[in-house]
């Protein structure tokens, strides 16, 4: 498939705003071919939509749009445009709520045509600014989950969480490479590579796309894979941001139906003690095994055991897919760091998997970033305890040293472009923007990375904090991408 020429894609731009002038599939998934939105339609559509779109673009483009067009004006506009993540309140000019990949490609177009961004959103967890002079494409409605259990794919719509993955896939006995919480969006969350309890023992989630429809940014339509269209499928898969606006992809899925797991809490006067044995231990761990520490400061809440309502605590958090006993065998010396407040290391179903890290589920105002590690060594300990440990000041709710390697370290059997695989441990941190320690937050997070910097090295993206952080991809890696983006977004449409 061609993408829009220099002169084509000033032409997109100066004509009236919107260029879905086709005949469309009525659904958002429609099998590749004929049904695809090549660069010559979409000028030919351009040129139609001129004709008939007089001095109402906005009203052409809910013409175009199945799904609700919403100005700031209009009533159901910011419970559209809200997200997960509420420390912004987005405000963009248009949002669109996408039910089929021809309304993301009429925003696309729009976009261009005005002069603005594209910015997409499944749940919100990664909104980082207030969106303003964006077209934000919702796709909330893109759902849908199929499960191939022969093949062990399941194919997803672009606003899929992993919820609905993870129980479609337990049916016949699959799990996928989701993170630590359930209700994020796949798609993002795959896109930034992909961190979760499988990803010592398969790889990162971001490997495990197989393929991906997208509308990128010179308004077409494509499906990329192995074969077809190689570079944008390894652009996208970890490169995150730019290119286009996915809509639908194919997913590996693992057989594995349950895991011992859950965490072993301890006070937070025992932190020293515990991290120091933890950075000890983790390294021993097989692959079927993850695990990571985290300081917690955890509010007052009767959802809480009484040992940790209100308090700040340690918490070591383990999962094993193997043989229950040697799992068994694998977490017992955790219980012997220090006094023990909770312990809820037990065999479970995977589909409980979010027992492990009990991530909140309710929207807060945050900032949250880190980076990688390429050793832990009793230093780095140290001085992670005096930056963001129990009374050193810092304003952190949450500071996490997770164990990477095993698969996290290997190249994938199709590359791409995620970030990381050197490292050895990941560093993160979550600080509440608002309340009396608001202001303090973001130093404290900036502190808590500058003290590990002696060991830091590139992490994984989704948890590196401040947007596309290209600083910490290979010269070789940039130039791909930008390459990419020259290629598939010229006009820096999206992002």
């Amino acid at each position: 498939m061609t993408h829009l020429s220099r002169a084509g894609l000033l032409r997109l731009m100066a004509a009236a705003p919107m260029a879905i002038g086709l005949t469309a599939p009525s659904s958002a998934f429609a099998a590749p071919g004929g049904a695809e939105a090549t660069s010559a339609d979409a000028e030919r559509a351009v040129a139609e939509a001129r004709r008939a779109s007089g001095n109402d673009p906005v009203g052409l483009l809910r013409r175009s749009v199945k799904g609700p067009v919403l100005l700031p004006s209009d009533a159901g506009y910011a419970e559209e445009a809200a997200g997960f993540e509420v420390a912004h309140t987005p405000a963009p000019r248009v949002v669109v709520g996408a039910t089929r990949a021809e309304d993301v490609r009429a925003a696309v177009v729009y976009a261009l045509a005005v002069g603005a961004k594209v910015r997409v959103q499944a749940t919100g967890h990664g909104l980082e600014d207030d969106l303003r002079n964006t077209v934000l494409v919702t796709t909330r409605r893109l759902g849908g989950v199929s499960v191939d259990p022969k093949a062990r794919t399941a194919t997803i719509g672009a606003g899929v969480r992993w919820r609905e993955v993870l129980d479609a896939a337990a049916a016949h006995g699959l799990a996928p490479l989701l993170g630590s919480a359930s209700g994020v969006g796949a798609i993002g969350y795959s896109l930034g590579g992909g961190t979760g309890l499988l990803s010592r023992q398969y790889g990162w989630a971001a490997d495990a796309v197989r393929s991906l429809d997208v509308v990128t940014g010179d308004a077409c339509l494509r499906t990329a894979d192995a074969k077809r269209e190689a570079e944008l499928h390894w652009a996208l898969r970890g490169g995150k941001f730019g290119l286009g606006v996915v809509t639908r992809a194919v997913i590996d899925l693992v057989p594995v139906t349950r895991m011992r797991g859950g965490a072993v809490f301890f006070a937070a006067a025992d932190a020293a003690a515990v991290l120091h044995a933890w950075r000890r231990w983790a390294p021993t761990l097989p692959r079927e095994a993850a695990t990571s520490v985290a300081i917690l400061t955890l509010p007052p809440s009767p959802q809480l055991p009484p040992p940790l309502s209100g308090k700040q605590v340690v918490s070591v958090r383990f999962s094993h897919t193997g043989d229950p006993a040697a799992a068994d065998a694998l977490v017992a010396p955790v219980r012997t760091w220090a006094p023990v407040l909770i312990d809820s290391v037990q065999e479970l179903p995977f589909t409980a998997s979010d027992a492990v890290h009990t991530d909140p589920t309710d929207p807060a105002p945050t900032v949250n970033g880190g980076t990688g590690l390429r050793e832990l060594p009793a230093a780095a300990v140290d001085a992670l305890l005096a930056a963001a440990g129990p009374g050193s000041g810092s304003a952190l709710v949450a500071v996490e040293l997770r164990l990477m390697g095993g698969a996290l370290s290997e190249k994938p059997r199709v590359p791409d472009a995620v970030i990381g695989r050197g490292a050895a441990y990941s560093l993160w941190g979550l600080g509440i923007v608002a309340g009396p320690a608001g202001a303090q937050a973001k130093p404290s997070l900036e502190k808590m990375v500058a003290s590990v910097g002696r060991w830091a090295c590139p992490g994984p993206l989704n948890l590196a904090g401040g947007g596309w952080r290209d600083d910490l991809r290979t010269p070789e890696q940039r130039k791909r991408l930008e390459k990419a983006r020259r290629r598939f977004d010229p006009a820096r449409v999206i992002g």
